[in-house]
């Protein structure tokens, strides 16, 4: 059978598979939220808008308190203060407009780190903002005492604080704004992480490696943003979620601090359809989201996604986000061990796989002196299955060759015997050009 006779088997896209999408009750809430919802009450209300006008800027303070209690409701909390929550057009969106509130390359942001293997779309929004020649790549170590390499990370930051005044206790880069609007934090660093099921990584971080991490964001002013997109997709049978950042951050917040060190940054995008374009960002601090809100572009047009947010607010309170998220956990559990065990089943014993307890990925390296890269050709070329290639992963400047042996997995678009025909092949392919690998 030619290539082009094959059915194409791509484990690279990130997204649902269509029949996933969950169309039906989308649809009936947008007819709620246009045919029935009685928006007289907002009327005078400048906290609350109708969902065809321009949004508050920070979005609905009612969409945020629903938002705010569905987050508690998950991570066993009753605190999370709605003013902590500030509406978004998704997180590609929200780290955009992260970076554009908090970072001033030229005159005090010194550095962008990154964990790696990161997310292949996330470097062009730091060089947008400025970090172009300023990134810098922190590894993911698992099996290590801590998730990712925190000690090279605090070796870093004392090497470029060096010559600049000692952070201590105070929060500090506090600048007047010369368009008037409230005064501003800017950071001195910033840290991109997925530290739930990351992408591509498929790890967990630790309570552990948290709160270190908040230890050093503290000491050096660093702002650690976090894609939380996949931490509700969890297919163990623990229901006890690890407490994200801004949690962390908001429990244990120095006294005088207004600002804070987080940004957990959310999305509905994996949970429910990526196509609504919603998700929020939640910070420790009211003070960091009225910032967050009124960005420019937030100012001028309003909180971003004003229809799809209150779309978002009735799916919750209805319940059918809870029942979209269930069944969507339900399938894609069950591909994830068939992944593992093909995995286990087709390649090397040399293999090593992370992930597959929740989220959209694993990581798989194939310990041996190969060039994987060339596998990933020969699959794509010849039997129309596509890898991603670990070289996708990497830090724009700072490269660490993750393609030489490691590829990332995606269980959320492929159905079971896609999964295990491709990665039959995929042995196949190993063992044909690679035959010493698997006697071992």
């Amino acid at each position: 059978m030619t290539k082009g006779t094959q059915p194409l088997i791509n484990f690279f896209k990130g997204h649902p598979t269509n029949s996933l999408l969950p169309a039906k009750e989308i649809a009936n809430s947008y007819k709620k939220v246009l045919l029935e919802y009685d928006y007289t009450k907002y009327d005078n209300d400048p906290l609350n808008r109708h969902a065809l006008t321009y949004g508050a800027d920070a979005g609905n303070l009612d969409t945020r308190k629903v938002i705010s209690k569905w987050n508690d409701k998950y991570f066993g909390r009753n605190d999370t203060d709605p003013d902590c929550i500030n509406l978004t057009g998704g997180a590609s969106y929200g780290f955009a407009n992260i970076l554009a509130s908090v970072t001033d390359t030229k005159n005090i942001t010194q550095r962008g780190f990154i964990v790696s293997p990161t997310y292949y779309l996330i470097t062009p929004s730091f060089i947008d903002a400025g970090f172009g020649d300023k990134l810098t790549a922190v590894v993911e170590t698992p099996g290590e005492e801590y998730e990712i390499d925190l000690k090279y990370l605090e070796e870093q930051l004392e090497f470029y604080d060096k010559g600049l005044p000692l952070v201590g206790d105070k929060e500090i880069n506090i600048i007047a704004d010369p368009s008037g609007r409230p005064d501003r934090k800017l950071y001195r660093y910033v840290i991109y992480i997925v530290p739930t099921y990351s992408n591509p990584g498929g790890l967990v971080y630790s309570t552990k490696t948290r709160k270190k991490l908040l230890e050093l964001a503290r000491k050096h002013d660093m702002l650690i943003v976090s894609d939380d997109v996949y931490e509700l997709l969890n297919y163990t049978d623990s229901d006890k979620p690890i407490p994200r950042f801004s949690y962390l951050d908001r429990d244990s917040l120095p006294e005088g601090n207004k600002f804070g060190n987080t940004i957990s940054n959310a999305t509905v995008s994996k949970l429910l359809a990526p196509g609504l374009r919603f998700g929020w960002q939640e910070t420790p601090t009211p003070k960091l989201v009225q910032q967050l809100a009124i960005t420019g572009a937030n100012l001028s047009g309003g909180t971003p996604g004003q229809l799809a947010s209150i779309v978002v607010q009735d799916l919750i309170t209805s319940g059918q986000a809870d029942i979209i998220i269930a069944g969507l956990i339900k399938v894609y559990k069950s591909r994830a061990q068939t992944m593992l065990k093909s995995i286990k089943k087709y390649l090397p014993a040399c293999t090593n796989v992370y992930g597959g307890e929740g989220g959209y990925f694993l990581w798989v390296t194939i310990n041996a002196d190969i060039d994987h890269t060339k596998i990933v050709d020969i699959l794509k070329e010849e039997y129309n299955i596509i890898l991603a290639s670990g070289s996708n992963f990497e830090v724009c400047g700072d490269e660490k060759g993750w393609g030489k042996n490691s590829v990332r997995l995606s269980v959320s678009f492929l159905n079971e015997l896609e999964i295990e025909d491709g990665i039959r092949r995929w042995g196949e392919v190993l063992r044909r050009e690679h035959i010493e690998i698997f006697r071992n």
